[in-house]
């Protein structure tokens, strides 16, 4: 769920520092000691190592370093390869008991591949223009490449996409034979890839299932993720003499171990980070505490605040600090700053007892109590409030279900990349058909009546294979190398778990049946009509958000009765919301107006440089109301119960 919206943190590193805080286990010699890779023998200039290409097999050209070299690179593959067998063995040990985790069809996607492949069998003329137009295309390949060995410099027949990072070392150009690779692995990808975006008569649903696996196969089977084919992880082979391959091994044999079996691949350094430490740093005190939620009311900037304070409802999938990551970045810090009195519900991470609470408890015991003890801590009639994501859709249906009874406690609510209606949501629309919802519930029962952390950050890493799985593979098992230190993968690998009662119903009622844009959606007996909700709201969405696209955000910013204020922000998911004005990044747009259509709206948007938080902080000021002198949260009504960041946000999947 995650964009980079920040720069790795610094710091020195502990020695023996490992990811996850476990060291990698090392495989063990013939006689029982333990593995150590050794790097390569240090070269005169002279006399370097030898280089990436066809070397000479004669061992009398060899001199004495170069054979200790050799000798040194058939001895650490070795070691690699016992620890892979080793590693794979032991996983295979622990999945022989987990009959699912050996599915034929893991992502349930043959159906429709049944379908669009009968489409394609009835269009015969289609299939044979698509592969005369790819024989055509190698054909300029083969072309190319003999005009290339002849001395001349042709364009490329087919080139990366632009921002593709896995084709960023020169030799996947300047190497003839890596060039070749690449650009025979694109067309193919791009013929198969494109066989499948061109077939009609499927339904829309079902193809866009097809065209989403289609992507992470192609995505899976790059050269760039294998050794013999990946420039850079064979000089970094030469250059260390096949330690790296074996820190590479003992990196994946770690991962699986931290996985419990199941391949958990480490996206960064997680000892580098405490929370309270150096990530959700800023002060205040947790004010109100049920079983649902932890209420925290941050500290003063500024000795003058708003009358009316802040209630920020982030997506209970997640940890809040991804509102204070950094004092830099930090929403929270920055709110303040700004006389804003800010409240965060910290979200339970639930256990097994907590396994049948619904959506109306979340409801309850996290808007409605979260709400009503803010109002008692600032002294007022109503607050303003929050929804980022998830726990938006949450609130803007405690907005309807408020309405409907005559609730006046929320006086406006801003939306952060929140849906309300689902008939175009993103690539998690893909995962909610009834069979992988089969497969859901299976798991959660297994976990107890949850579903884990784990498989939530699978998900939403499958939605950017490239950047949040293969990038890392090659980074940490093919070149051997630590992931660097970053606090937002930190944050992207911290998931909660999921209750099973109110994580189905969301699924099947929000993205399954639309049941809120519809009016179809009852809590406690009370039909939610978006239409009756009057107060005055601000939605914000990211132009290029995978999770809640622009689009989908429009079309539920539509829904709302009262004045509603649509804002688009650059960049995605994390990125678009978390932009502190001092980075000066992005841009953003604005209209007053709310046409029918996304298209109509951005036709007649002005575009700003920058964030988008002063245009909603102006908004947000006008409903606040006059100054007060700043609350202390250690002086309010409520006893504080301990120190922000609290207790719930540090329990771990």
């Amino acid at each position: 769920m995650s964009e980079q919206t920040s720069t790795p943190a610094k710091g020195p590193k502990k020695a023996g520092s490992k990811k996850g805080g476990k060291k990698a286990a090392k495989a063990p010699a013939a006689e029982g000691k333990t593995f150590k890779p050794e790097p390569a023998p240090q070269h005169p200039p002279s006399q370097p190592p030898p280089q990436l290409g066809l070397p000479s097999f004669d061992p009398a050209a060899f001199t004495a370093e170069q054979r200790a070299h050799v000798e040194q690179l058939s001895m650490n593959l070795a070691r690699a390869a016992i620890t892979a067998q080793g590693a794979i063995a032991e996983m295979a040990l622990r999945q022989a008991d987990r009959p699912a985790a050996l599915s034929p069809d893991p992502f349930h996607v043959a159906p429709a591949l049944t379908q669009v492949m009968s489409r394609l069998a009835a269009q015969p003329d289609r299939m044979m223009r698509a592969q005369a137009d790819l024989f055509s295309r190698y054909l300029d390949l083969w072309q190319s490449t003999a005009r290339r060995a002849g001395g001349e410099a042709p364009d490329p027949v087919v080139a990366p996409a632009k921002g593709d990072k896995r084709f960023a070392d020169p030799d996947w150009s300047d190497n003839p034979v890596f060039d070749v690779i690449k650009q025979s692995y694109l067309l193919t990808a791009n013929f198969l890839n494109g066989l499948v975006a061109d077939v009609d008569g499927v339904d829309p649903l079902e193809k866009r299932r097809v065209e989403f696996f289609m992507k992470m196969l192609t995505d899976a089977f790059s050269p760039s993720n294998f050794l013999a084919s990946n420039p850079t992880a064979l000089k970094e082979v030469m250059a260390t003499g096949g330690a790296s391959l074996v820190k590479g091994m003992e990196n994946f044999q770690a991962d699986l171990q931290r996985g419990g079996g199941q391949l958990s691949i480490a996206q960064t350094d997680y000892d580098m980070f405490k929370i309270g430490e150096n990530v959700a740093t800023a002060p205040g005190k947790v004010i109100f505490r049920n079983e649902i939620i932890e209420l925290l009311q941050f500290s003063p900037a500024t000795e003058e605040v708003f009358e009316i304070p802040l209630v920020i409802f982030p997506p209970w999938i997640n940890k809040f600090y991804i509102l204070d990551l950094r004092p830099e970045n930090s929403m929270i810090r920055w709110l303040a700053a700004q006389g804003i009195t800010v409240f965060v519900a910290s979200w339970v991470n639930p256990d097994a007892a907590l396994a049948t609470k619904t959506f109306e408890d979340y409801m309850r015991q996290g808007i409605y109590e979260g709400v009503a003890a803010a109002r008692k801590q600032a002294g007022v009639d109503h607050v303003n409030t929050v929804g980022y994501c998830i726990g938006g859709t949450l609130l803007s249906a405690t907005l309807g279900h408020m309405a409907a009874k005559g609730d006046t406690s929320i006086g406006s609510a801003t939306f952060f990349a929140a849906q309300q209606d689902f008939s175009e949501a993103g690539d998690l629309l893909l995962f909610t058909n009834e069979d992988w919802l089969k497969d859901l519930e299976a798991k959660m029962d297994e976990g107890g009546g949850v579903l884990s952390g784990q498989t939530m950050a699978d998900t939403f890493n499958a939605l950017r294979g490239n950047d949040l799985i293969w990038s890392f593979f090659v980074n940490n098992y093919l070149l051997g190398k630590e992931p660097k230190p970053f606090d937002l993968l930190f944050w992207n690998s911290d998931q909660t778990r999921m209750p099973k009662t109110l994580h189905t119903f969301y699924l099947r009622r929000f993205y399954g049946d639309n049941a809120m844009a519809k009016g179809e959606l009852i809590l406690d007996g009370v039909q939610i009509d978006l239409g009756k909700v009057k107060v005055p709201v601000y939605v914000q969405s990211s132009k290029e958000d995978h999770i809640a696209p622009a689009r989908s955000v429009y079309k539920g910013a539509r829904l709302f009765g009262g004045p509603t204020t649509f804002t688009m922000a650059g960049s995605g998911h994390i990125a678009g919301v978390i932009n502190a004005p001092a980075a000066n990044k992005y841009q953003h747009w604005t209209n007053d107006k709310l046409p029918a259509t996304l298209e109509e709206w951005q036709a007649g948007a002005v575009e700003a440089p920058g964030s988008w938080w002063p245009h909603w902080l102006a908004w947000l000021s006008a409903k606040s109301g006059g100054k007060v002198p700043a609350r202390d949260p250690a002086k309010g009504p409520l006893k504080p119960l301990g120190d922000a960041p609290g207790e719930y946000v540090k329990v771990k999947s």
